[in-house]
């Protein structure tokens, strides 16, 4: 496949930030726009992939939509585009149109059932936080407080969820339930909600409770927790060093630390990283994630912005630059312009032959952070 082909040789990658932010931004706006409501496509199929059969867009997908949300008001006021923060908006109303009675949000995408999903539920919570930040408006506390309610509801007393787990993930290997943890702490404290709080604590304890010395997490895992995706231990790093933050909790922060130092160390100085790891942290995988290297972009900077230690920021410009050279930026297909692949090459074993929503907004992320590190400001937004 000559298109293929072409992917695999490479892309330009600027030093500037700027051209590469704006087309992964314009590649949220198409994903939104292709899409009959307010929600925003779950992603491009290329060609024949694991999720869909063909190519083309795919339908609104609730769990990322959701902290999308958080990406758009950032970018509407790190670029000027009013706009975005208008799509901002319409997504999180969206949001509330499409919550469960129970107060939970759906697994999977638009058409595949009403089946609650307590990853997902936590990921627009964290929306509906920024939107009520945004815009002072009770519906979006409301919403929020509801999830919370649901989570709080279906937790074990160990702190696990592994009931609400919809069929789209296995109920034994979900660790990376942290990040749904972090957003329960922060609506805990913006709601005055201490049962949130308590609730997300209990979680991220049994989580560290369960890392190994070198900061492996076991049951981390969508599909082989033996050798865990990047994504989902950048998830659970996330979760663990946000909730850290919102409960004060020094524990939390340190286990969030040793899983990143150890991965700090796996970053070749093409900015490459395995896909997968063993409990040893060597490479379990010959393609790289690309949305977990996003992800723990984004995670080192803010163990810098946390912290104060620079030692956080010396992968970031490699994984950075490793990134942009994935970004089509110049296809005449709108599906495949901007945004970023699950895998690279695309043909990787995440998100085969897929460009993901949620692997551009975790790029578009690292690019607005990278870009206040390089201007010493201190402005951060935590929600994204």
């Amino acid at each position: 496949m000559l298109e293929l082909a072409q992917e695999r040789e490479g892309h330009q990658a600027l030093r500037e930030h700027e051209p590469h932010l704006r087309s992964a931004l314009d590649w949220l706006v198409a994903a939104q726009d292709a899409t009959p409501d307010d929600g925003i496509s779950r992603g491009y199929s290329f060609a024949y992939s694991t999720y869909f059969r063909g190519r083309g867009w795919q339908p609104s997908y609730p769990e990322t939509t959701g902290y999308i949300i958080p990406t758009l008001f950032q970018a509407a006021v790190r670029t000027g585009r009013k706009e975005l923060a208008a799509r901002a908006l319409r997504a999180a109303i969206w949001e509330c149109e499409i919550q469960l009675p129970s107060g939970a949000v759906q697994g999977g995408v638009i058409g595949q059932g009403n089946s609650p999903a307590v990853f997902n539920t936590g990921q627009v919570m964290l929306g509906w936080l920024s939107a009520f930040e945004q815009t002072g408006d009770d519906r979006y506390a409301d919403a929020a407080r509801r999830a919370g309610e649901y989570l709080v509801s279906v937790q074990e007393p160990n702190g696990h969820w592994r009931k609400g787990n919809s069929a789209f993930a296995r109920h034994d290997t979900t660790l990376y339930n942290a990040r749904v943890a972090w957003a329960l702490a922060e609506a805990g404290v913006r709601l005055g909600r201490e049962d949130f709080k308590a609730a997300a604590q209990r979680n991220l304890k049994t989580v560290v409770a369960l890392q190994t010395v070198s900061g492996w997490f076991p049951y981390c895992c969508l599909t082989d927790s033996r050798r865990p995706l990047l994504h989902t231990i950048a998830y659970t790093v996330r979760g663990l060093l946000e909730g850290g933050r919102v409960l004060e909790d020094d524990q939390l922060l340190q286990a969030a630390m040793r899983a990143s130092a150890s991965l700090l160390k796996r970053v070749r100085e093409d900015g490459w990283m395995s896909g997968r790891f063993y409990p040893d942290w060597t490479p379990a995988a010959e393609w790289s994630c690309l949305t977990g290297e996003a992800q723990m972009a984004n995670n080192w900077m803010r163990l810098h912005a946390i912290t104060g230690d620079r030692q956080w920021l010396e992968p970031v410009p490699r994984v950075l630059r490793f990134l942009k050279r994935t970004q089509n930026r110049t296809s005449d297909d709108a599906g495949l312009r901007g945004g970023i692949k699950g895998s690279y090459p695309m043909d990787g074993e995440y998100g085969r032959y897929e460009i993901l929503n949620w692997a551009t907004k975790y790029f578009a992320d690292a690019l607005m952070r990278h870009d206040n590190v390089l201007q010493g400001s201190v402005r951060e937004f935590v929600l994204a």
